[in-house]
């Protein structure tokens, strides 16, 4: 509401003949209430995933204990060589035998710290560090049979190897039908007519202005302002969130990188995103909405894609 009020108030640009009633705004006021109401079908374990590995629960502890058992392993075969070369009189080997288990419980160690980083899904995933995973995997363990295994099961593996996010891309299908659910739920309602357009401009938020968007590809041209703002809303909304339970909020310096970005590559309107930058709509959400220490220094001529 904030940002359609700030396009409201411009006169000049290509946005200078927008306007809206009072209608208008409880209309649009109602789309931003409801524009995610299809996510009562989304099941809750995808919805909160706030890690790759969490179902009912994050099972990362499970490979802190096979991580445990190659320690364990490792201690027991260092000593059982040890035995020998006291056995047999020969001690000399004993220095080079320590070293190598050193290195080995450093490797676990770090391998250890490296797939606890990898299940938060905070940063995107280079090559190598997916083919490290991938080298990790192929580790044998002794299972609690006494069987050896895979030090990871696949679905574990295709969890840890997600490029970016907590969600596989099976699971990604699911979030993204909630926008789906939400148009039939819309449009299934006898909307009077002053609000006749609330599945349109709450239907609209996952759409790209270049058409790669989602459900129907519209274009920009295809689309409402009050559509296309919904979209730059849900994005901000979601970068700045500090309730989200698989990432902390951004800060706005972070979120307008981000913003301007999409606005190069023709996800958002790049229209509506001088309004938001020039009206300061971002500084007023922030001040309203995010904690003290997400509002840092923001200096727009460093914002991809905006001219001051």
């Amino acid at each position: 509401m904030m940002l359609a009020e700030a396009v409201n108030e411009t006169r000049q640009g290509p946005l200078k003949d927008f306007r809206m009633s009072d209608a208008d705004r409880y209309e649009l006021k109602i789309a931003g209430l409801l524009h995610d109401c299809g996510k009562v079908t989304t099941p809750v374990h995808i919805v909160d995933k706030a890690t790759k590995l969490e179902t009912l629960f994050d099972r990362i502890d499970l490979l802190d204990t096979r991580f445990e058992v190659l320690k364990r392993d490792a201690e027991i075969d260092l000593l059982k060589k040890k035995l020998v070369h006291a056995a047999s009189g020969d001690r000399g080997d004993m220095a080079e035998l320590e070293v190598r288990h050193r290195e080995r419980m450093r490797q676990i160690d770090e391998d250890r710290a490296f797939l606890r980083a990898c299940n938060v899904g905070g940063e995107r995933m280079r090559d190598s560090d997916v083919e490290r995973v991938r080298r990790i995997a192929e580790y044998r363990w002794t299972d609690v049979a006494g069987h050896q295994a895979s030090f990871l099961t696949e679905d574990e593996l295709a969890n840890l190897t997600i490029r970016a996010g907590t969600l596989t891309p099976a699971e990604r299908q699911v979030i993204n039908h909630h926008i789906t659910a939400t148009i039939k739920m819309l449009e299934a309602l006898p909307w009077p007519r002053h609000l006749k357009n609330v599945p349109e401009y709450a239907g609209g938020h996952h759409e790209r202005m270049d058409g790669k968007g989602y459900p129907k590809g519209l274009t920009r041209d295809q689309m409402s302002v009050q559509a296309r703002v919904m979209g730059i809303a849900d994005i901000f909304e979601a970068l700045t969130a500090k309730d989200r339970p698989y990432k902390k909020g951004k800060t706005l310096s972070e979120s307008l990188d981000i913003l301007g970005n999409f606005r190069l590559n023709g996800h958002i309107d790049p229209d509506l995103f001088d309004v938001f930058v020039r009206q300061k709509v971002y500084l007023r959400y922030a001040e309203k909405f995010l904690d003290p220490e997400q509002i840092d220094e923001v200096d727009v001529s460093r914002i991809p894609g905006y001219v001051p």
